[in-house]
């Protein structure tokens, strides 16, 4: 019953949340902490009865091949445990950044539904609730994205939406192919099939729209309209990654896909990371920097889980922990910069460090995971990424991701330097409160932990990548 939890507090418990804001905005606020955190705190629990083989799941079975299944495994137990720390730091962030505007009850209900649908979606082990669990994370973000409710922002809210609900449908309808071949929905059942390289087509059509990925990646930066927790949450925790999840449930741990498929993701991605860098680059939006930085660093784990070799996967899987930490902590610090000096355009800042010390440095260090600089998290994600493409003989497509390494280096290291270091171009604003640069320095911190006690990690990710049937 404990993945069942998981799944049903925080879905359950966001509709409870407006009726708690009626009451009292700390009671509600409280609540959203306690949902989410409860979905982290029953996902350790998990945590050894996924080592062991043991693996907790739950069922309720339904006509038509519609039984309702969770299962714990090591890569659920993963997913879960990323999305729901981060989420809960993000809602804890909240509390100051969200206080002085209106709709919070739905904020806070829409942020806590989106934990929720991704428990459900992770711990998943049917295609079709799998579907139900991703449109409800579309559903949600478009809330939130346009959480300002300006006719800018609601037009950006249903750019987003409208991209991955058709990504979603086209992925639906190979789904329903799925179930017409082999008569079932169930993952564990259609383990070691194998698809028909058109259904793998329109699986991935769904995969690389939510997960902004070349060509469907314009609605990402677009969604830098919504507060920074929100984008935060888009980028670091749930949204985008909900795509390279599912690229490893299917194409991993349940179907097998052909020699073609390990070669065609890495070049769509390799594509995808050099454009997205080179937006970057010349991009003046501070948030919209970091946004084009996600679409590049997910290339990077797209290529980690398709070399199919069991040190790229590892990669991948790491790729996802080190990246969410980290790129939570840059949208978070550029909400306390934006918020307080109220810009986001990074030529009319500079010198904020002399005012803001702890969001730099706290910036500076989620920057370096980014970048991949030893010995924080992410160089060891980015190196085994690299090193498994090279081992799958994709000589080629690692020196375009070394070149894609090199510009986020550059492009993290300009915005830095135009926000934090020189003289001062625009408003020199106070640190921002003592709850939100706790939260940018806790995960400024666990960047670079996360690389000095990389073998804890590691290890998890060992035992995840030991079950993936694809491996060659």
């Amino acid at each position: 019953m404990t993945v069942l939890f998981a799944v049903l507090l925080p879905t359950i418990g966001a509709f409870i949340l407006p009726l708690a804001g009626k009451v009292s905005k700390l009671l509600r606020n409280i609540l959203a902490l306690l949902l989410v955190s409860c979905s982290f705190i029953l996902s350790l629990i998990l945590i050894p009865s996924a080592l062991s083989g043991h693996i907790e799941s739950f069922r309720v079975a339904f006509p038509l091949g519609l039984d309702f299944v969770l299962a714990a495994d090591p890569l659920a137990v993963f997913m879960a445990l990323v999305s729901s720390f981060v989420g809960s730091i993000i809602v804890l962030y909240s509390f100051d950044y969200i206080n002085h505007y209106e709709n919070q009850n739905e904020y806070y209900a829409m942020v806590v539904l989106f934990l929720g649908s991704m428990m459900g979606l992770v711990y998943s082990q049917s295609l079709i609730y799998l579907y139900v669990f991703w449109e409800i994370t579309a559903i949600a973000s478009w809330r939130l994205i346009g959480f300002y409710r300006s006719p800018k922002d609601v037009l950006k809210a249903d750019k987003s939406f409208l991209v991955t609900a058709f990504g979603a449908l086209v992925m639906l309808i190979a789904f329903i192919a799925i179930f017409g071949m082999f008569g079932t929905f169930d993952l564990t059942v259609l383990k070691g099939h194998v698809l028909p390289g058109v259904l793998i087509g329109l699986i991935l059509v769904g995969i690389l729209s939510k997960s902004a990925t070349l060509p469907f990646h314009t609605w990402l930066p677009d969604a830098g309209v919504a507060p920074s927790p929100v984008t935060a949450l888009l980028h670091a925790a749930v949204l985008v990654k909900i795509g390279v999840f599912v690229f490893a449930r299917l194409f991993l741990f349940t179907f097998n896909i052909g020699v073609f498929w390990h070669t065609a993701v890495p070049v769509i991605a390799a594509v995808s990371a050099l454009v997205a860098a080179g937006a970057a680059l010349i991009e003046t939006d501070m948030k919209r920097i970091i946004a084009y930085s996600t679409v590049s660093q997910i290339g990077f784990i797209f290529l980690g889980l398709a070399t199919g070799n069991p040190v790229g996967v590892a990669g991948g899987m790491l790729y996802i922990l080190m990246h969410g930490i980290a790129k939570g902590g840059l949208f978070l610090t550029a909400g306390i910069v934006e918020q307080n000096t109220h810009n986001k355009d990074i030529t009319k800042m500079g010198g904020l460090i002399s005012t803001m010390p702890l969001t730099a440095v706290s910036f500076l260090f989620c920057a370096f995971s980014v970048m991949g600089i030893p010995p924080f998290g992410g160089f060891f994600s980015k190196f085994m990424v690299i090193s498994g493409a090279v081992d799958a003989g994709q000589i080629a497509i690692s020196i375009t991701f070394i070149i894609g390494a090199f510009m986020t280096i550059l492009y993290l290291f300009r915005m830095f330097n135009l926000v934090f270091l020189g003289e001062a171009r625009g408003k020199l604003a106070a640190e921002g409160s003592k709850l939100m640069v706790f939260c940018v320095v806790l995960l400024a911190i666990m960047s670079l932990g996360s690389g000095i006690l990389i073998s804890y990690p590691a290890d998890f990710v060992r035992i995840m990548v030991s079950q993936v049937g694809g491996i060659r």
